[in-house]
């Protein structure tokens, strides 16, 4: 009897609640069902990066930027080296867009040309930097022992490098090449790289699913590349955008002191060296080069921090 007026008493609680409560909003759901749906790590990247406006303009920025590059000459119908004594040192104009250099040569088609340059350079750099930093730093974060020793002696060495000392004597062992220069710049970049992605790996080599494939007799190569990369790749991504314009800067700088690519290749930093000298009197033929420098690297720069805040997960929401 006890237990049927504690069910009739529970029933009449029920009905009163039911009564002092509405359901606004919620009509009709059920508890069972998902309310959102199941999105994989990078599509969730992708989301909050084009969330980030400033990254979303970084990215139509630079993709504007490599298609006037490509297309711009295809467009004007000129070629960068052909020389018209007749039309040396013209103002901007709709035959010329970026007007003419002082030996009558289209500044816009070469501006372009010069750009593919850099761009090139840029990211050839960073892809060495890339595969050497990464695989040395996997390799020194899983091994541990003398094989961390002599590759953090490795890097401490290479790292206390000048870098422009550097690149004059291979400069003038190698010659003014664009191999030279890459492999210049390259020479010391990839020790960041290094102790970032070692740093990474301590950290995560202790993990369950890394000893478990080191159990089931997995090589180290493939622990890797399958387990230990993946892992380390947001920072690595976020590390390579920003060395682009830097490396670009590091062209640029390098044919603005003489020490780029040899004539008749040209660069933004050769434009720029050579529009110096013309500043005085036709400010515009340094304008556009230094135009173009600077909105790579601002796009590259805005991407970076775009990408940052995206694969941070304490930003996640």
């Amino acid at each position: 009897m006890e237990k049927i007026e504690q069910n009739a008493l529970s029933k009449d609680t029920d009905l009163d609640n039911d009564n002092l409560f509405k359901r606004i909003g919620t009509e009709g759901l059920s508890n069972e069902e998902i309310a959102r749906k199941s999105v994989t790590y990078w599509a969730d990247v992708w989301r909050r990066f084009k969330s980030n406006k400033m990254a979303i303009l970084g990215l139509i920025l630079i993709v504007g930027i490599v298609l006037l590059l490509f297309l711009g000459p295809s467009i004007k119908g000129l070629d960068y080296q052909l020389i018209d004594a007749s039309n040396k040192n013209l103002a901007p104009n709709s035959q010329h867009w970026f007007g003419t250099d002082d030996m009558g040569r289209d500044l816009f088609t070469r501006v372009c040309v010069g750009g593919r340059i850099s761009i090139y350079m840029g990211l050839s750099c960073t892809l060495v930097m890339f595969v050497i930093g990464s695989a040395l730093g996997a390799l020194a974060g899983l091994k541990g022992g003398i094989v961390d020793d002599l590759i953090m002696r490795l890097c401490e060495l290479i790292g206390n490098l000048p870098y422009l000392i550097i690149v004059v004597i291979l400069s003038m062992i190698m010659g003014r090449s664009m191999f030279s220069l890459i492999f210049a710049m390259s020479l010391t970049s990839w020790v960041g790289t290094t102790r970032m992605v070692r740093g990474q790996i301590l950290q995560i080599k202790e993990q369950d699913y890394v000893q478990a494939a080191e159990a089931l007799g997995a090589s180290t190569t493939r622990i890797i590349i399958k387990h230990l990369l993946p892992n380390t790749l947001g920072i690595i991504m976020v590390s390579v955008t920003m060395s682009i314009p830097g490396f670009i800067f590091s062209e640029a700088f390098l044919s603005y002191i003489g020490l780029g690519v040899r004539p008749p290749e040209t660069s933004w930093g050769a434009l720029a060296s050579a529009g110096q000298m013309q500043l005085m009197f036709y400010p515009y033929q340094l304008f556009f080069p230094c135009l173009l420098i600077v909105l790579t690297m601002l796009s590259f720069h805005l991407i970076g921090d775009g990408l940052s805040d995206a694969l941070d997960p304490k930003l996640r929401k």
